[in-house]
């Protein structure tokens, strides 16, 4: 009689999920299985964060979520990356809850990873090192 009743209830408000609101933010997946979250806000910056792509090539196996609530010109950078190192990649829109995450790195298992976010000091850092470079190049081309 409870698989009976279970039946239904599945009929009537669909399967149960397990940590739904964890699900909804983190793009469809549990925050165990993260490797690295990007909010929208740094998603929509130009680019794509060295971290990010650095992580995508150590964890090939593991699927890009990206938030299928922004603009597509946000995400294609990333999308191309995941094309170019090997990666899966999934747009996740939800009607219902727009995640203030952009992107998700993440497996199909639990990897217990503490320290999941890119702070924005750390893009100001690759940054100012890009620059540096290309003002190094510019000198050594001149000379």
């Amino acid at each position: 009689m409870d698989r009976l009743d279970e039946y239904i209830q599945q009929g009537i408000h669909g399967p149960r999920e397990i940590n739904p609101d964890e699900r909804r933010k983190f793009l469809g997946t549990l925050r165990e299985r993260v490797v690295v979250v990007l909010t929208k806000s740094q998603v929509r910056e130009p680019g794509t964060y060295k971290e990010v792509e650095d992580l995508m090539q150590k964890n090939r196996q593991a699927t890009l979520f990206l938030n299928g609530n922004m603009n597509y010109s946000y995400l294609s950078d990333y999308i191309k990356l995941a094309n170019k190192v090997g990666n899966k990649f999934s747009l996740s829109t939800n009607k219902e809850h727009d995640s203030d995450l952009g992107l998700v790195l993440a497996y199909d298992h639990a990897v217990n990873i503490e320290d999941i976010y890119i702070s924005i000091q750390e893009k100001a850092e690759q940054k100012e090192e890009h620059y540096d470079n290309s003002v190094i190049r510019f000198f050594k081309k001149l000379f």
